[in-house]
């Protein structure tokens, strides 16, 4: 069976009906110190952790004394920018016995489809894991509407977990797997250990159980798991109640796995070769060997740049025999490019008037 223990990257998506007392709307903290305690072990793994945490309306609602029922879109941003607050101090306070820190990120759908905002989280993102900060993700509620929602976690879990090649992603929900029908309905419903294939006939089977605080089904969960395993990502469903829930998981708890087919770099560097370049940049002999040994490319290797292209679009990279040796992800626009182009990366604020990334490519975002 899959084990968390053997990943490089996790993300765990932790759901309202886990992490809030449905009765008086307050955070279940001993649940809470448990999931840190994990946390903690993974960590000491050397294991990179980002959760994507449900929470902050259904505290913020309590807080504010709305009424019982659906909330309104403003009532909703509202509750949202009060309990996200009680949020983060929860998980600060949580996370600090074991030498922890905590980074919020919040997010809408455009984040993860502008190219540009899409660098721009994947950067801030991987540097919080590098410095060994816990990032704590959410739907940005506070300004997020009907059109720029992702609508559930789940799937800003799987979005998230594609965003820094994750190669797990644990979706602590209210049920211990997915079912071949409604559990709570249909007594003859069997659980899956392993699913390798997100058929049709799987997609089907996925029944809308939703409990009282969360807003995912498990037809959103089958989403998420599609999403994941596309991008390299393994996806475990498992019931989250337990007090140390990870450790639960990897002492054999019920779950059902998603296996993906493939590494989250090679998914990664799959979806930037299919991507038709808007440019090119040509460069020379010492960037092209520096490419070829995993660097970055930096603006002094660069020696003219071709067409007009925003950031986050793809452009090709050319040596200065005019071969294409590659494709990536570029971090400027074309114009700025052409300002920066020869020029070593301490001189880039000087010319742009802003303190921009070193590198024109980062290594991750392109494929030789």
């Amino acid at each position: 069976m899959a084990s968390i223990s053997t990943s490089k990257r996790v993300v765990i998506k932790v759901g309202s009906a886990l992490l809030v007392e449905r009765a008086s709307g307050t955070i279940k903290h001993e649940w809470l110190a448990g999931l840190a305690a994990d946390v903690a072990e993974l960590r000491g793994k050397g294991i990179d952790v980002l959760l994507v945490s449900s929470g902050s309306i259904a505290l913020g609602r309590r807080v504010l004394n709305l009424s019982e029922g659906e909330l309104t879109l403003k009532e909703s941003q509202a509750a949202a920018a009060v309990g996200q607050i009680q949020l983060s101090s929860a998980y600060g306070e949580v996370m600090a016995p074991h030498g922890l820190v905590c980074g919020q990120i919040l997010m809408t759908l455009e984040d993860s489809q502008d190219r540009r905002r899409y660098l721009n989280s994947r950067a801030t993102i991987s540097t919080l894991l590098e410095l060994g900060v816990v990032p704590i993700v959410n739907e940005n509620d506070t300004i997020a509407t009907d059109e720029i929602r992702f609508g559930d976690n789940d799937r800003l879990a799987a979005q998230v977990a594609g965003l820094i090649d994750a190669d797990t992603l644990v979706l602590l929900s209210d049920i211990d797997g997915m079912y071949t029908a409604n559990p709570a309905t249909d007594p003859t419903a069997t659980r899956f250990d392993m699913i390798e294939d997100i058929t049709p006939e799987i997609e089907a089977m996925a029944g809308d159980p939703v409990s009282g605080l969360s807003k995912g089904g498990m037809k959103t969960k089958v989403m998420a798991a599609k999403t994941a395993v596309a991008a390299g990502c393994s996806m475990v469903i498992t019931e989250g109640s337990a007090i140390r829930p990870i450790a639960a998981l990897e002492a054999g708890a019920n779950a059902t796995w998603f296996k993906a087919q493939t590494d989250p770099q090679s998914a990664r560097k799959g979806w930037i070769s299919a991507m038709k370049p808007k440019g090119e940049l040509t460069i020379d002999d010492g960037a092209a060997r520096a490419l070829g040994k995993g660097k970055s490319l930096l603006p002094a290797g660069v020696v003219q740049i071709s067409g007009a292209f925003g950031r986050g679009d793809a452009v090709a990279l050319v040596s200065p025999t005019g071969q294409h040796i590659g494709v990536g992800l570029i971090r400027y626009t074309s114009d700025e490019c052409n300002e920066i182009a020869g020029h070593q990366t301490d001189e880039i604020e000087r010319i742009l008037g802003y303190s921009g990334r070193s590198e024109m490519i980062h290594r991750d975002d392109m494929v030789l």
